[in-house]
């Protein structure tokens, strides 16, 4: 299931690709070439509610007098044909693990924005498309700067405002863009998108929630790193109090930081905003009461409504409990291949090398492990991986093909099975490796606060 072709992907992908090659130019003065480009993602979405606002979008960009309105049109255009890849791949992982998935969620008002900060940051995406990724310069980039530091006191702004902020400096870094040797143009198309539509008013409500009571059972930590920032996601199965069956949950935490602080060093920053990680770390279960959760499966945390509770091994977890838990439904603006992340459990299969990457076969079919994503930030490697012979993971889409994250394994280590994690240090280590690390990052970590602290005093 998960290697046979998909009917109509192949399609959609062509045509965010046509538009995105749109953006690498710019649409200031567009090529007869962009012309044809724009033709393909109008005809993509010519069978539906889209249709005549692409058609007209399309037409104004081909003649180089397109507004920010039309620009909005074929930024929704692309999140479409993207989102309808995203489902049609979301079904074929679910038939394969037999999981079941509710129905689309509701969302709840969210607090009134500042629409004039809305129509500056449109303003700024407008004119990076006209510009193009090849006609990028420092002016242009640093444009974002003011409108950045006007939304991050906002709460209901700072989803955007860290979004924009994230790709202004991958920008400014890439600047000028004409010098550029390769541009990243569905990631940059990706971001674009997802900002000009977060400037709506009313397209970053927030989901609803409900109160959740149970037991808490994690199976694994993701963990994100960026240059200025780092999240962790912990992935768990949620089984309520009152009975019902329990559902797959994910809770997050999220913090800037300095780029000197890396590796097992980032752990030090997410620990004391989310005591789930030590109950990860020490392999403990967590009792949760009345802990709000979205109808995505997102648990907002607060630490003052849950407790570490007995052992739980993840293993475990994932053998017995996985297999029944639902999925919750994913957010509109979020239906996108690269935010696929089924949690799977894996075992009995076999492995073996490809040059550089590692290959699980899997009753007869091949999934690649996607190693480039084990941080290093713990003791999991890609060897050990080749090593193993169970595996608690994310199955996900990139590259055109299904790809395995491993969030966890077991491996044989002189006759004794041993379980590896990727968030095994997040609540703390012994591990010669990941003490120094830690070390190294305390000491950056204090350093900046002094340096800081005088320029504060100064």
């Amino acid at each position: 299931m998960l290697t046979a072709p998909v009917d109509g992907l192949a399609e959609a992908l062509a045509a965010v690709d046509a538009f995105d090659r749109c953006l690498v130019a710019g649409l200031l003065r567009p090529r007869t070439d962009q012309a044809g480009d724009l033709a393909e993602i109008t005809r993509a979405v010519s069978g539906s509610p889209l249709a005549s606002r692409v058609a007209e979008a399309a037409e104004k960009a081909a003649a180089g007098t397109a507004g920010e309105d039309h620009f909005l049109a074929l930024a929704a255009a692309r999140t479409a044909l993207l989102g309808a890849a995203h489902d049609v791949l979301a079904a074929r992982a679910d038939a394969a693990t037999g999981r079941t998935r509710t129905a689309e969620p509701p969302s709840a008002p969210g607090d009134p924005q500042q629409v004039n900060l809305l129509v500056a940051a449109r303003t700024w995406l407008a004119d990076l498309a006209r510009a193009g990724w090849r006609g990028i310069d420092h002016e242009l980039v640093g444009g974002a700067a003011q409108i950045v530091s006007a939304m991050l006191p906002r709460p209901e702004l700072r989803r955007l405002a860290t979004l924009l902020d994230g790709f202004a400096a991958e920008l400014a870094a890439s600047c000028p863009g004409s010098a550029l040797e390769r541009i990243p143009a569905r990631r940059w198309g990706d971001l674009w998108a997802r900002a000009l539509l977060l400037t709506r008013p009313g397209a970053a409500d927030q989901p609803a929630t409900a109160a959740a009571t149970g037991r808490l059972l994690p199976l694994g930590v993701d963990l994100h790193e960026h240059a200025t920032a780092a999240q962790a996601q912990v992935h768990a199965v949620f089984e309520p109090a009152d009975g019902t069956p329990s559902r797959l949950v994910r809770a997050s935490v999220s913090v800037p930081k300095p780029d000197t602080v890396v590796a097992a060093g980032v752990w030090q920053l997410l620990r004391p905003h989310l005591s789930l990680l030590a109950a990860l770390g020490e392999g403990r279960s967590m009792d949760l009461d009345a802990m709000p959760l979205t109808a995505e499966g997102d648990l907002v945390w607060d630490d003052t409504r849950a407790r570490p509770g007995e052992a739980a091994d993840p293993f475990a977890t994932a053998r017995v409990a996985l297999p029944t838990a639902g999925a919750a439904p994913t957010a509109p603006l979020d239906r996108h291949p690269a935010r696929l992340a089924e949690p799977v459990f894996l075992e009995g299969y076999t492995t073996s090398a490809d040059g550089d990457t590692v290959v699980l076969t899997v009753a007869g079919d091949q999934l690649a492990v996607d190693t480039d994503r084990i941080p290093v930030a713990g003791p999991l490697t890609p060897e050990a991986a080749l090593a193993s012979g169970a595996c608690i993971g994310l199955l996900r889409w990139d590259g055109g093909a299904f790809r395995l994250q491993p969030l966890a394994v077991e491996t044989t280590v002189r006759r004794k099975t041993v379980a590896l994690h990727a968030g095994a240090w997040a609540g703390g280590t012994t591990d010669k490796t990941g003490v120094k690390a830690e070390k190294a990052a305390t000491d950056a970590v204090t350093v900046l606060r002094e340096r800081a602290g005088r320029l504060l005093r100064k």
